[in-house]
């Protein structure tokens, strides 16, 4: 008998048994990776901007997705709001529109600020 080695590559290995649980674990653990390093994280931040916005009150500094800065001057029953950029000039913005991180940037520099000007 005479061994063929160009056939017996082309027909490949014989399949393995018990090799169908595995790819399911993997595709589980893949899914439960992607849960708690992005899904979640998305959700929570999500959750705070929403908190942050329905929390926003008359008088406030904020600063928006554009940058643009500006004190509340009126919140609206329909979800807007009555920003004041400069003295006697409004403009009506979305809650949604006013960035919750920029916002904190804003009053943290403006704190550390006055708070430097107040000890010197």
């Amino acid at each position: 008998m005479q061994l063929n080695f160009g056939t017996l590559l082309l027909q490949g290995a014989p399949p393995q048994p018990g090799g169908g649980i595995m790819p399911i674990f993997l595709m589980v653990g893949m899914f439960v990776v992607m849960y708690f390093f992005m899904i979640r994280p998305q959700a929570k931040r999500a959750k705070e901007q929403k908190k942050f916005a329905d929390s926003m009150n008359a008088g406030e500094q904020i600063v928006t997705t554009a940058g643009i800065h500006g004190r509340i001057n009126k919140a609206n029953d329909d979800g807007t709001l009555q920003l004041e950029i400069s003295r006697g000039t409004f403009m009506t913005i979305d809650r949604s529109a006013v960035s919750m991180e920029m916002t904190t940037a804003f009053r943290k520099k403006n704190d550390s600020a006055g708070a430097t000007a107040v000890s010197k």
